[in-house]
């Protein structure tokens, strides 16, 4: 007798079902350092809540970070984390994520630069993928505060695949950089 109660374990791939299409968890990481860059975050939440099939389920106080790479002569960064559920596939969400950026005239003329905006898609659901396009999940993600700290406030079970639990990839971060903005936040 099979058993489909709603904790029953079902041996079959949602992604090969015929016209199903899995709703997968989605984090953004968003930051600014150039212009107005409270309404530029707010911006581009905006912007992701009015996309199709993308539901914004959280959203992390604002943080202030100093900036880390190669380029540490510019402005600090305000930045957050959106936490949403979408259908879309992960090149999708790059796509977006890449249009909202020109939306604030991002540009890319210095790495690591200073930049209107700054929109990464760091995970799909557990996808692991790595082409000349997207790697995901995001390649530095694990190793930066100001992506860690934000999503661990929103969802203390985070995981990044193959990497492990945000709580535990913040213990191996410097953090000292990175401040809550209490006096900041983005409007749902």
């Amino acid at each position: 007798m099979t058993d489909f109660s709603p904790n029953a374990h079902l041996d079959f791939d949602v992604d090969t079902l015929s016209g199903m299409v899995p709703l997968r968890q989605v984090v953004f990481s968003l930051g600014s350092n150039l212009g107005d860059r409270l309404a530029h975050l707010q911006g581009a939440v905006d912007l992701l809540r009015m996309t199709p099939t993308l539901t914004i389920v959280d959203v992390s106080s604002v943080y202030e970070t100093a900036p880390v790479g190669t380029v540490l002569d510019q402005p600090d960064f305000l930045n957050i984390v959106v936490r949403a559920d979408s259908t879309l596939a992960s090149l999708v969400l790059l796509e977006r994520a890449q249009a909202i950026e020109e939306n604030f005239q991002r540009t890319r003329e210095v790495p690591g630069g200073a930049r209107t905006l700054d929109v990464d898609l760091v995970v799909v659901g557990n996808r692991v993928k790595n082409t000349p396009v997207l790697t995901l999940p995001h390649p530095r993600a694990h190793e930066r505060a100001f992506v860690l700290l934000p999503w661990l406030e929103i969802d203390p079970a985070a995981v990044v695949p193959e990497r492990g639990p945000v709580a535990d990839l913040l213990r191996d971060v410097d953090t000292s950089g990175v401040r809550r903005r209490d006096d900041l936040a983005i409007d749902l």
